[in-house]
C-alpha cells in the first residue's frame, strides 16, 4: 500500500492539470469565436453606415431637385392666373364694347289692351296644352352639390332644352351671369374661373329669373317691373313687356326681393307676382315664351305670408312656406288651374331640413327635379310623381 499512497497525488494532479487544459482551450476558443462575431459587426455596421451616408446623400438630391421643380411650378402657375386673369379683362371689355340693344318702346294702348283681355279670361278654366297629369308625390332623394357665392341666389339649367351648361345667378341684385359647361366644372371648382360670364345690359333684381329654350326670361332692376327676354346665344336683348299688375308687392312674405317669378313646366312659361289689389294672396298668369304676352291670369287661395318660393308643375302652382325662423321648409298650398287635381288630394311635401330657406327654386321638367338655392348651398331634390285624381 506504501507505493499506491505516493503515487496517488501524482495522478490527481495529472487528471488536474489535464482539465484545465482542456477548459482553457475552451475559453480560447469561444474569445476566438466572440472576436469573430465582433470582427463582422464591425464590417456590417461600416457597410450600413457607408450605405446610409450615400442614401442620406441621394435623397438630399432628391428634395433639392423637387425643391427646384416646386419653385418651377409655382412660378408658372402664377404666370398662367396672371395671363387668365389678363384674358378674362379682356373678355370683359370685348364684352362691354358690345353695342347695348336699345330699348323697346312700350306701346301703352296695347299694354291697356293685353291686361284687358287678360282680365276678361282671368279665373277662367284652363284649357291644357298637353297630357300631363302627373303631380308630386314625394321628395325622392336630396344632394347637396357644395356652397357658392351669397346667401341669396339662383342656379339652374335650361327648362326647355337639352343643353348641360349651368347658369348662376349669385345675388338678388347683380349684372354679371356665370355659365359653367357642365356639372361636373360647377362642381368641382370652387372659383369661377372656369365659369364663362354674360353680362347683362340691364341689371336683375330678385331671384325669379328663368333660363328657357336658349334665352333668360329676368326682371329689370330699375324703372317698372319690365321683363326682359335676353338670347343667351348672341347676347342681345330680343324683347322686354312691362308686367300689366298695378301696384305690385314681393310674391313671397319671406323672400322680399322677388317681385316677379318666371317659372317653366310642360305646359310652358308662368309669371307668379302678387298685387296690392289681393296683397294677401299669390296670383299666377301663362305667359306666351315668343311675345310675352299674359294669355290668363288667375288669383290663387296660396297666401304670401311665410311663403319662401314656389314653382308650377303640370300646370299646377307649388308654393313652399317656411317660418321667419329659418324651419323644415313644405309645399302647403297647390293650386291646379286646370282643374283636375282636387286641394285634397294635393300631396304637402316635406323638404329634408338644411341651413335656412330657399331664395331660389327651378323646377326642370325634363328631369323631374328642382334645382334650390338655401342659404347659399346649391341643392338638387329628385321628385317622386304620381297621376293626378280628376274631380
Amino acid at each position: 500500500m506504501g507505493p499506491w499512497r505516493c503515487l496517488l497525488p501524482l495522478l490527481l494532479a495529472a487528471a488536474l492539470r489535464a482539465q484545465q487544459q482542456q477548459f482553457m482551450e475552451y475559453v480560447e476558443r469561444r474569445l476566438t469565436l466572440l472576436e469573430e462575431r465582433i470582427s463582422q459587426w464591425h464590417d456590417q455596421s461600416s457597410r450600413y453606415s457607408t450605405e446610409l451616408r450615400d442614401f442620406k446623400n441621394q435623397v438630399l438630391g432628391m428634395l433639392e431637385a423637387a425643391e427646384k421643380e416646386r419653385e418651377a411650378m409655382r412660378t408658372e402657375a402664377e404666370s398662367a392666373a396672371v395671363r387668365v386673369d389678363r384674358l378674362e379683362r379682356e373678355v370683359d371689355y370685348l364684352e362691354m364694347q358690345n353695342p347695348a340693344p336699345p330699348c323697346v318702346e312700350v306701346d301703352e294702348t296695347l299694354m291697356e289692351k293685353q291686361v284687358a283681355t287678360a282680365k276678361q279670361r282671368k279665373n277662367e278654366k284652363y284649357t291644357k296644352l298637353t297630357d300631363c297629369s302627373d303631380t308630386i308625390a314625394s321628395i325622392r332623394s336630396m344632394k347637396i352639390l357644395k356652397r357658392f357665392g351669397s346667401t341669396s341666389g339662383l342656379w339652374t339649367k335650361d327648362a326647355a332644352g337639352n343643353s348641360e351648361k349651368i347658369y348662376v345667378f349669385d345675388g338678388t341684385a347683380n349684372d354679371t351671369v356665370y355659365v359653367f359647361p357642365r356639372m361636373r366644372e360647377f362642381t368641382l371648382f370652387s372659383a369661377t374661373r372656369k365659369a364663362a360670364r354674360i353680362k347683362l345690359p340691364y341689371p336683375w333684381v330678385g331671384t325669379g329669373h328663368l333660363v328657357y329654350n336658349g334665352h333668360l326670361y329676368y326682371i329689370r332692376q330699375q324703372g317698372p317691373f319690365q321683363v326682359i327676354k335676353f338670347n343667351l346665344a348672341n347676347k342681345t336683348v330680343v324683347d322686354s313687356s312691362v308686367f300689366p299688375a298695378e301696384e305690385q308687392i314681393p310674391v313671397f312674405g319671406l323672400s322680399p326681393f322677388t317681385y316677379i317669378e318666371v317659372a317653366a313646366d310642360e305646359e310652358g312659361l308662368w309669371a307668379i307676382y302678387a298685387t296690392k289689389e289681393d296683397e294677401k294672396n299669390i296670383c299666377l298668369a301663362k305667359l306666351d315664351p315668343t311675345s310675352l304676352d299674359i294669355e290668363q291670369m288667375w288669383d290663387t287661395p296660396c297666401p304670401r305670408e311665410n311663403a319662401e318660393g314656389a314653382f308650377v308643375v303640370c300646370g299646377a302652382l307649388h308654393v313652399v312656406y317656411n317660418t321667419r325662423l329659418p324651419s323644415r321648409s313644405r309645399v302647403q298650398c297647390v293650386f291646379d288651374v286646370s282643374g283636375t287635381l282636387a286641394p285634397e288630394d294635393a300631396s304637402l311635401v316635406y323638404f329634408p331640413k338644411r341651413y335656412g330657406s330657399h331664395s331660389g327654386m327651378k323646377y326642370s321638367p325634363q328631369e323631374r327635379q328642382i334645382y334650390a338655392w338655401d342659404d347659399g348651398y346649391q341643392i338638387i331634390y329628385r321628385m317622386e310623381m304620381k297621376k293626378k285624381l280628376e274631380v
